[in-house]
């Protein structure tokens, strides 16, 4: 029987990565890719369930899949720290006039 590779790793792979580099802008797209990735392995291990003697790439796929959980959790507390920050200058309103100061001080 002809061995080939599980059809989403590759895919999972470059949204786990770039989940990390995502996670710095609030948390949230971080959280979106590494989901988006997370899905794609559970789909990936289940086509590996049903037949794993046609598939060479499990490793990858495990591997991935701890990058992909990493993503998550990075994406996670960043968001929790943004709205902690947030919180701690005095809410929404706080936050947007010490935006617009710094705006004004660079300008």
């Amino acid at each position: 029987m002809e061995q080939k590779k599980l059809p989403n790793v590759t895919l999972a792979l470059v949204l786990a990565i770039f989940s990390y580099i995502c996670c710095c802008f609030g948390g949230v797209p971080g959280l979106i890719l590494a989901g988006i990735a997370f899905f794609l392995i559970r789909k990936d291990e289940k086509t590996y369930a049903e037949s794993p003697e046609s598939y060479t790439n499990y490793s990858t796929l495990k591997t991935v899949k701890i990058v992909a959980i990493i993503g998550m959790i990075l994406g996670a507390l960043y968001f929790f720290y943004s709205i902690w920050s947030i919180n701690q200058m005095g809410g929404w309103e706080g936050y947007m006039e010490r935006v617009n100061e710094m705006m004004e001080q660079y300008q």
